[in-house]
């Protein structure tokens, strides 16, 4: 019984500053896919990636970490999409992309048991309609739907219709985390307590904004939580908010999705725990469960 993440997939080439130039696999779905599937959670990719030199890299990648890729996701006369990102002097990455997002409608496989989206692959028109049915297929039947818009200003410069985009995704999702970049576009000035007044409400129980190296906050209902980042020695942030989505994602599949104060603070704090992981090692290179405290989970 899988759970399901849609978007895309695509190669990282990562420049830093000093140093060789690396390609790696990545894309916020996929690293999302990745992460999970190293947490111990059955994952099915569903993505579109050509059959090419690096779709087979992709194809590779997300084998080795336990993650099923959807039969339709290769398309045999299309190309695979690239995003470089440039590392400056403190491992915080930009990114260029070379990217095209087409997705054929998909029904979502009878045996998922949740479905996350996000990023490009919930934003880029035409490929956004086949992620949004999806959403809404999960959604009629009950099942967990979890959303992060990952936002890329430059697939999606109307700030206007991007906060509609979000808001239409976050209505059918019950679980919606950003970060503060995300938030500054989508509202400017504002805070992430008008990001959760907006978005919390219907189907959404749970919000989650991420402040980077400095914590995140969470609300669901009249709560508020605020948890510290766990401190570790900063290597680059590639991929460090996508670990801290499929590590809240793995504790939620054990535990169900929390609203309760210290719940919520305990799920928050080991999503946290396995971002510091990704953070301090090269790329988007999430822990496996078995580099984790035993008691992870249940800090």
């Amino acid at each position: 019984m899988p759970f399901v993440v849609a978007g895309e997939a695509l190669v990282d080439i990562v420049v830093p500053r000093t140093g060789r130039t690396e390609h790696a696999p990545g894309g916020s779905p996929l690293n999302v896919a990745v992460g999970l599937a190293r947490l111990g959670i059955e994952t099915l990719l569903v993505t579109r990636l050509g059959a090419d030199e690096h779709g087979r890299l992709v194809h590779e990648h997300v084998e080795a970490s336990g993650v099923r890729l959807a039969e339709a996701s290769v398309d045999p006369t299309g190309r695979t999409s690239t995003a470089t990102a440039h590392l400056d002097e403190h491992g915080v990455a930009t990114y260029d992309f070379d990217l095209t997002w087409e997705l054929p409608p998909l029904p979502l496989p009878a045996d998922a048991t949740a479905l996350h989206v996000g990023s490009i692959g919930a934003a880029l028109r035409p490929g956004r309609e086949a992620v949004v049915r999806l959403v809404e297929e999960a959604a009629a039947k009950g099942l967990l739907v979890s959303y992060d818009p990952n936002m890329r200003p430059v697939f999606t410069p109307d700030r206007e219709q991007a906060w509609a985009d979000v808001r239409e995704v976050s209505a059918a999702s019950r679980l919606v985390k950003m970060s503060d970049e995300d938030l500054h576009f989508l509202i400017p000035g504002g805070t992430a307590e008008d990001a959760a007044r907006a978005l919390l409400g219907g189907r959404t129980e749970v919000v989650v904004v991420t402040h980077g190296g400095s914590g995140a906050v969470a609300f669901s209902g009249g709560t508020r939580v605020e948890v510290p980042s766990r401190r570790s020695a900063v290597v680059d942030t590639v991929g460090a908010g996508d670990s801290f989505m499929a590590a809240l994602l793995a504790v939620v599949a054990e535990q169900g999705l929390a609203t309760a104060e210290e719940l919520l603070r305990r799920q928050i704090g080991a999503a946290h725990e396995a971002a510091a992981v990704t953070v301090s090692r090269r790329g988007a290179d999430p822990p496996r469960r078995d580099e984790l405290p035993e008691e992870w989970a249940r800090r």
